[in-house]
């Protein structure tokens, strides 16, 4: 839970942060504060280098997005605190927010892939050297610290994000393996396992948002990162005084004595099949998670610039809390279907494993079409709230058909040697979906909100319909789950 607190507090101010403060001249320390000029993006150690690697925006885009940024501007936003502004200020802010929007797209997208690509290395790690329960606990300690970094040095922004990056690759495979481990290899409830487990890691995504989000939108954007590292660290406690005596031994490759010769190890049935299985089907879900992953990028943006979020009680709901949608809708949906697909089992007729995931990716495809209505309904103004809700809502169906079911499978069907590291493998197919998203991300800008939304809608469609080609070629060498 309080990994993914971590993980989702930055991925919920990532974009926000570098396009409003960090990499622009003209800044706002915390939503509602007056524009200052007081950044300098130099500052940023390895700032220089990276931004050679970074996209830029085509000019007839930056035109665009300026001239409807600056009309937004000099109006002023009530709903977020900005003031009205001189035109030429107006100018000045709107000229260097644009020009970041796909910098920031493509950084957001390289840090979320990155976070699915070192798990590969912390899963070798775990099976061969460190064991599952130390991985843990050396990332959870590498994550906090990256957080601590991000709130006290923001001249070492990408130090912070290179700490996360490297501690969620030891963090995150050996912890979705801990949960496998507590059940026989052929047992029935590990969906139902790793479903409640999905619940529980997204209780901490559903608070970060209401806790980081509101903290760097009030008072600071440091306090938001500050607040994800004391999660973290409490997530490590609880670890540390309750997890030896709940979790099951580690699945650690034993050794032999100083002569150095490595114990026998039996090589399970068919285990080639079942990888290489494996390995096509993390493939195939590239695309899903490109389009998932618009969450935190597109979307946010959109319910940061075309959404008015309401006031409760004299309280304006900061845009950041978007991102608490997905978890809650995991919260209410996740038990049904946990129902649903026991009630299928006891009765012969529940979908194998691969049929789940390309439903999946299909619903979430489908989701797309409440955000053509809504781009075509609201055009250059602002929206209802309801338009990115009920996308959610639809989207995390399709995730839940998907991720947990994945994470369930591959406990499932991977040689017990080699189980970490086949979960790295399947955080691998993460990495190529969030980079993609990042690029995917730099269209928003370039294309008509209606053209881009049916581009995510027709994405997760052809991602789903992959899948069920592949049906039953997959389900075959992988026992038939």
């Amino acid at each position: 839970m309080w990994e993914r607190f971590s993980y989702y507090g930055m991925r919920g101010l990532l974009k926000l942060y570098l396009v409003n403060y960090l990499f622009v001249t003209y800044r706002q320390r915390f939503q509602g504060q007056a524009y200052d000029a007081t950044g300098n993006p130099g500052d940023v150690f390895g700032w220089s280098v990276i931004r050679g690697f970074l996209p830029d925006v085509d000019p007839a885009t930056l035109t665009q997005c300026v001239n409807e940024k600056v009309g937004l501007l000099v109006q002023g936003d009530p709903t977020r605190n900005i003031a009205p502004m001189a035109a030429d200020m107006a100018q000045s802010v709107a000229q260097q927010t644009c020009s970041m929007q796909p910098v920031a797209s493509a950084i957001y997208g390289w840090y979320t892939g990155l976070v699915y690509l070192t798990p590969l290395f912390g899963g070798y790690m775990a099976d061969r050297y460190l064991g599952q329960k130390r991985s843990v606990y050396l990332g959870g300690a590498l994550m906090a610290l990256g957080q601590f970094v991000l709130f006290g040095a923001e001249n070492l922004f990408f130090l912070g994000l290179l700490l996360l990056i490297i501690g969620n690759g030891f963090f995150k495979p050996n912890i979705s393996t801990q949960v496998g481990n507590l059940y026989p290899p052929n047992d029935k409830r590990r969906d139902g396992a790793y479903t409640i487990f999905y619940m529980g890691i997204n209780l901490g995504a559903f608070l970060t948002n209401l806790v980081c989000g509101t903290l760097a939108q009030n008072n600071g954007w440091r306090y938001g990162f500050l607040a994800a590292g004391i999660g973290m660290v409490l997530g490590l406690l609880i670890q540390f005084f309750f997890g030896p005596s709940t979790l099951a031994p580690d699945t650690l490759k034993k050794r032999e004595d100083s002569k150095g010769e490595a114990q026998a190890v039996v090589k399970e049935e068919n285990e080639g099949q079942r990888m290489g299985a494996l390995v096509i089907l993390c493939a195939l879900n590239i695309i899903f998670w490109a389009v998932y992953e618009q969450q935190g990028n597109t979307m946010q943006t959109w319910a940061d610039e075309k959404t008015v979020w309401p006031v409760i009680f004299g309280f304006q709901i900061p845009s950041t809390w978007f991102q608490s949608f997905n978890p809650f809708f995991i919260f209410l949906f996740a038990p049904i279907l946990d129902r649903i697909w026991a009630a299928q089992a006891k009765s012969g007729k529940e979908m194998s494993s691969v049929t789940k995931m390309a439903v999946g990716c299909i619903i979430l495809g489908l989701s797309f079409i409440v955000m053509v209505g809504g781009a075509q309904m609201i055009g250059g103004g602002k929206g209802s709230v309801m338009w990115p809700l009920v996308c959610t809502a639809l989207l995390t169906i399709g995730e839940l058909y998907l991720s947990p079911i994945g994470l369930s499978l591959v406990t499932k069907v991977s040689p017990v040697r080699f189980v970490s590291m086949m979960m790295g493998m399947w955080f691998m197919s993460s990495f190529f979906g969030n980079i993609l998203s990042g690029y995917i991300g730099i269209l928003y800008t370039k294309w008509s909100p209606t053209n881009f939304f049916l581009l995510l809608m027709a994405l997760g469609v052809a991602a789903g319909l992959a899948i069920a080609a592949f049906n039953k070629p997959l389900r075959k060498a992988m026992g038939n789950h």
